[in-house]
C-alpha cells in the first residue's frame, strides 16, 4: 500500500513509519523538521511541510491508499493543535479525492467501559479534568472528522508507554476495552495499520489497550 504518515516524528509516528516499511509498504512521512526523524528506508519519501496551507500537503496525500496521523497536542499550551492541523489534512484529502484516514486520539474522549470499577472511573475522572483543554480539542478533532465524508476511523488509546511492540493488545470498536489502563505506542501503530483495511473500523471510535 501508499501511506502516508502525519506526525511522523512523534512517538506512534514513527512507529507507524518503521513498522509500515518493515511492512514492505511505500510511506510518505509528513514532517516539519526531518532531522528528527530517525526511520529510514528504500521505500520512504520524507515530505517537508509545516501545515499551515492545504495546497502545499495536497502532493503529499495524492495518490495514496491511506493518511494515518499522530497529530496532537503535546501538552496542555498546545490545546487546538489536534483539530486544526487535522482540518488542513482533511482538506488536502478531498481535493485529491483520497478517502482513508485512520487518526490517533484519546481514550476519556470515548465512552467508558459499562464494567468500569470506581478506580478506573475516578483515574479517568481527575485525567479528563487536569487535561480538559486537551480532550476538548480531540473532541472538536472527531467532529471534524465525522463531518469530513472521509473514510474515517479514530484510535482511542488509554495511557502511553515506550514499550516493545508485543501484539497483546485488546481492541473494542464503539466502546474500549475493559480495565484497559496501559498501552505501548508500538501497539497503537500496529493496531492503527490493521485497521486500515478492516472495513468494520469504518466511521467508527475503537478503544485500544493491554
Amino acid at each position: 500500500m501508499k501511506l502516508t504518515v502525519f506526525g511522523a516524528t512523534g512517538g506512534i509516528g514513527q512507529e507507524v513509519v518503521r513498522q509500515a516499511l518493515g511492512a514492505g509498504h511505500h510511506v510518505t512521512a509528513v514532517v516539519r523538521d526531518p532531522a528528527r526523524l530517525s526511520v529510514t528506508g528504500e521505500r520512504l519519501e520524507v515530505f517537508r511541510a509545516d501545515l499551515s496551507d492545504s495546497a502545499s500537503v495536497r502532493p503529499a496525500v495524492a495518490g495514496r491508499d491511506a493518511v494515518l496521523s499522530g497529530l496532537g497536542a503535546r501538552s496542555r499550551k498546545d490545546a487546538g493543535v489536534a483539530t486544526r492541523l487535522t482540518r488542513t489534512v482533511l482538506d488536502a484529502m478531498r481535493a485529491e479525492d483520497v478517502r482513508r484516514v485512520l487518526v490517533v486520539s484519546a481514550a476519556p474522549v470515548g465512552p467508558e467501559p459499562q464494567d468500569a470499577g470506581w478506580l478506573d472511573r475516578g483515574v479517568r475522572g481527575i485525567v479528563s479534568a487536569v487535561l480538559r483543554d486537551v480532550y476538548t480539542d480531540l473532541r472538536a478533532m472527531e467532529e471534524e472528522l465525522a463531518r469530513s465524508g472521509t473514510d474515517w476511523t479514530v484510535v482511542r488509546p488509554p495511557r502511553l508507554q515506550d514499550k516493545p511492540l508485543s501484539g497483546r493488545y485488546r481492541t473494542v470498536v464503539g466502546g474500549f476495552p475493559s480495565k484497559g489502563r496501559f498501552v505501548g505506542r508500538a501497539d497503537v501503530a500496529h493496531a492503527m495499520l490493521a485497521m486500515t483495511e478492516d472495513a468494520g473500523t469504518l466511521k467508527q471510535g475503537v478503544g485500544v489497550a493491554y
